[in-house]
């Protein structure tokens, strides 16, 4: 009788293999928990570590599709091969499901925000400059055209930039490379929108050297998922290349992809329960008998890109893009003077704020909320009403004297908070196979981008102007000049379609150049890499504001950074089917204006210490590529440390927006990724991927708290207790089990079951202070309250899918898809939200948590017609 293989890290059985790593690996890795630091003010750092099993952390703000190598092709090629280029070009069963699995729980893929993954087009990253993030509305609605983008997790190797320690992203738009043929589909949901249509046509690379593609979509919906909610957006693609000879081809592209839709806002959980509906809006109203949304995106950012692709032999490539990009980014939002707020869950209009104080007002109010849409929604009506009786006269309008204008003042208007992009950015890599099984890539790139930041009036709501006055500065002080927000325009009486409040700049300018080599041998593959950047930012100021006269107008002093990065890795074959892979990587990143400056709208003032953050990534894992099962395991660990974290709030006893900006912020990411698809026959498929870590604040910063209305602030220097406070706002546990039947006949079946845990909100940090603490003693009940951190509950969700394809003619080809996500209509699950940064010690209860769950039971349905 044979003897079975002990379940050892030295199983030798290439069957077991596999399955004996990922357990050798779950079993002799100690994934750390810390203690959160509520320690006292005059307590040192505690470092105290424990062994437990139960953290976890994990992030993806990306969902790039993966470039998709058929399997049996795969198997095919790699049987016999000593190279594992092709392996890492594969699709990653744990990235495939995290980006949609996972997604819908706001699941990011090593506890990692989306600015630390540049997404490039046809090599120039489309990352935005002063914020960090990629916006993938850019190119919404053009899935035929973008969906067969190479993507990585963590650091890698790269041929289209340096990359970052979340990873990176190429989608490829060039003519002659997408899929030849026509595609025209119609799709039906329930989800953001209810519709869309699209077609795409694609002519590859003709005999006259010329090559096209045109696509196009449209998206919508009367109402989403959420209540208030809409949804019209378009799209358009259209890309064209020239072959001149074996050596020279010319390439255009340009899309663009304008969306307006109505926004959700979040929400108290008392909001929610007495409207019963998790997914309550406060963000609409009836109007005329119609939902009207007061805030409402509208976008609308074309880019167009000129390339050379430059071959000059078969080991040559040089390939330079030029980018420019431009339109308009905004969204409305309701305003209001010397009037009450009209949002309609402000705090002081829910029951809770009287239940100590007047019990039967906070018992009207109850039966109001539970009853009267005017009572739990935005009262339109009474905002028109307010606005028709506020008749007003303007003394001097616009620095004239004499000038006197007289009419209905509008109280509260609808107004149009605008940031306008303009960028150009050219980009250009050359790479070359060297002897010996060596590449070299070497690239650089340049990018401008200038944001014109300013307000635009929407709509006066029945008022006939509205005076462009900072009421916060007109009640504080009584210089009767301090409430102008440009002196250069003393009361100014602003109509439909001015702009007013604030203008001004924002500039950016980022250099980079970066070279990587690769070299293979027999049982090994390595890299290396490293670049080199310089980032320059301003403000440039439109108004001149009466608070503050010298640092509103004009170019305020440029901020200008160095930074630089070394990568590594290696790939150890063990066979043509088993790997060893090891990256890591020291990098700095310079901060983003968005974050530098303590309050843009008003002065070019910037958070004291800024410099550059550190980052610090490793992993190592072991991948699989045999017949019957394909998937990899993973431990990665990530620090960064000298990060700014900056949020402003409005805060209603101040009457005016509080701006919390923090320094020294470190975070600390380390877990474990598992993945794997198992054929269990030829026609059943399993797969199974888990994801555990921790991702946590390592650091006590140090915060700023200033206002809008003065140059005072109202803390310097304020140590924040952060540290081993869980990151919050994402799953640090996940796991999914599939099932999939594979029939003869080409139609599918299948089944997710998705486990979601380890879910934090996010910490307030004045909350974790010793000025918070300062009235309290230890055995305060308050005093837990305070620091103790919000942990929620755990989801589970199941997903179904349905695929069926049918043949005709052997030219055409029809194609269903029916998905089902959350069939078990699990609307319970909190998958994100925040602690408000406004509080009282004594009240925490005051300013409860706003709360996100995920959407219940939603589909989506698919016809398609190619040929």
């Amino acid at each position: 009788m044979r003897r079975p293989y002990p379940l050892t890290c030295h199983t030798r059985s290439i069957s077991f293999r596999f399955a004996a790593v990922l357990l050798c690996i779950l079993a002799t890795s100690p994934v750390l928990h810390a203690q959160t630091d509520t320690t006292d003010a005059s307590q040192k750092d505690s470092s105290l570590w424990i062994i437990r099993p139960d953290t976890s952390a994990i992030e993806q703000d990306i969902r790039a599709g993966s470039f998709t190598v058929g399997a049996s092709d795969l198997d095919a090629e790699i049987a016999g091969q000593d190279v594992s280029g092709i392996l890492r070009s594969s699709r990653d069963v744990f990235n495939a499901t995290a980006g949609y699995n996972f997604g819908a729980a706001r699941f990011r893929v090593r506890g990692l925000g989306g600015e630390y993954s540049p997404i490039s087009v046809n090599g120039i990253v489309m990352n935005d400059l002063e914020s960090g993030y990629a916006s993938w509305s850019l190119w919404g609605g053009l899935n035929d055209v973008t969906r067969w983008s190479e993507n990585r997790t963590g650091v890698s190797a790269s041929r289209y930039n340096f990359g970052n320690i979340g990873g990176w992203s190429n989608i490829d738009l060039r003519a002659s490379q997408l899929r030849k043929g026509t595609r025209l589909s119609y799709a039906m949901t329930n989800r953001t929108y209810r519709n869309r249509a699209m077609g795409t046509y694609n002519t590859g690379m003709m005999a006259n050297g010329w090559a096209f593609s045109m696509s196009g979509s449209l998206r919508w919906s009367d109402e989403g998922y959420v209540p208030g909610t809409f949804y019209n957006a378009g799209a358009y693609f259209f890309s064209a290349e020239k072959k001149i000879n074996e050596k020279h081809s010319f390439g255009f592209i340009g899309f663009g992809a304008p969306i307006v839709s109505g926004r959700q806002g979040l929400a108290v959980q008392e909001a929610q329960t007495l409207t019963d509906d998790h997914y309550y809006n406060p963000n609409w109203g009836y109007q005329d008998g119609k939902k009207r949304n007061a805030k409402v995106s509208n976008d609308n950012k074309p880019v167009f890109i000129l390339s050379h692709y430059f071959k000059p032999d078969e080991r040559t490539q040089w390939n330079t893009s030029l980018l420019y990009s431009f339109g308009r980014d905004g969204y409305t939002s309701l305003n209001w003077y010397d009037a009450p707020d009209p949002r309609p869950d402000y705090y002081r209009y829910l029951p809770s704020y009287y239940d100590e104080t007047n019990p039967d007002i906070a018992a009207d109010l109850t039966n109001a909320w539970q009853n009267d849409p005017n009572s739990s929604q935005i009262n339109w009506g009474q905002l028109y009403f307010a606005n028709g009786k506020n008749l007003y006269t303007v003394q001097d309008a616009e620095g004239i004297q004499g000038n006197n204008i007289t009419g209905m003042r509008s109280k509260y208007i609808v107004e149009d908070r605008r940031a306008d992009p303009t960028r150009i950015a050219l980009n250009s890599v050359w790479s070359r196979e060297l002897k010996e099984e060596v590449k070299l890539t070497v690239g650089a790139s340049y990018n401008s981008q200038k944001t014109h930041y300013f307000k635009v009036i929407e709509d006066l709501l029945g008022g006939e102007y509205w005076v462009d006055l900072d009421q916060f500065a007109a009640r504080d002080s009584d210089d009767p000049n301090a409430a102008q927000n440009n002196l250069n325009t003393p009361n100014h009486v602003v109509r439909v379609g001015d702009e007013f409040g604030y203008d001004y700049d924002i500039k950016t300018k980022v250099a980079n150049v970066f070279g990587q080599v690769e070299k293979k041998w027999k049982k090994l593959e390595g890299y290396v890499g490293v670049t080199l950047s310089s980032t320059t930012f301003w403000r440039d100021g439109h108004y001149q504001k009466a608070l503050f006269p010298e640092t509103s107008y004009g170019e305020s002093e440029k901020q200008s950074f160095v930074t630089g990065g070394a990568k590594a890795g290696a790939v150890y074959k063990i066979s043509g089917r088993e790997y060893i892979t090891a990256n890591a990587a020291f990098m700095s990143n310079a901060p983003t204006a968005r974050a530098a400056y303590l309050s843009p709208r008003t002065r070019d003032a910037i958070v004291e210490g800024l410099t550059t953050e550190k980052a610090l990534s490793g992993d190592i894992g072991y991948e699989v590529r045999m017949p019957r099962v394909k998937g990899r395991a993973t431990l990665y660990y990530i620090s960064t440390t000298d990060g700014i974290w900056s949020r402003s709030f409005y805060h209603d006893v101040y009457r005016t927006f509080v701006n919390y900006s923090m320094t020294g912020v470190a975070r600390q990411n380390m877990g474990l990724e598992l993945g794997a698809e198992v054929k269990l026959s030829p026609t059943w498929q399993l797969t199974a991927v888990y994801a555990e870590g921790q991702s946590l604040y390592n650091s006590r910063p140090s915060a700023t708290i200033t206002r809008d209305n003065s140059d005072t602030a109202l803390a310097v220097g304020r140590t924040v207790y952060w540290k081993n406070y869980r990151v919050g706002g994402m799953p640090q546990r996940a796991a999914s089990l599939g099932l999939r039947y594979n029939a003869p006949k080409f139609w599918s079946i299948g089944a997710n079951v998705n486990y979601f845990g380890n879910i934090y909100l996010d910490p307030n940090p004045d909350r974790r202070t010793a000025e918070a603490l300062g009235n309290l003693v230890v055995e305060d009940p308050q005093w837990n309250t305070l620091l103790e951190q919000t942990k929620l509950d755990d989801g589970v969700t199941m997903d179904l899918f349905f695929t069926k394809s049918w043949r005709l003619k052997k030219k055409y080809r029809i194609g269903f898809n029916l998905s089902v996500s959350n069939v078990l209509d699990n609307t319970d699950l909190v998958t994100g939200g925040y602690e408000q940064l406004r509080y009282v010690p004594m009240e925490i209860d005051k300013f409860p948590p706003k709360l996100s769950y995920m959407y219940g039971r939603t589909y989506f349905a698919m016809v398609t017609f190619s040929f």
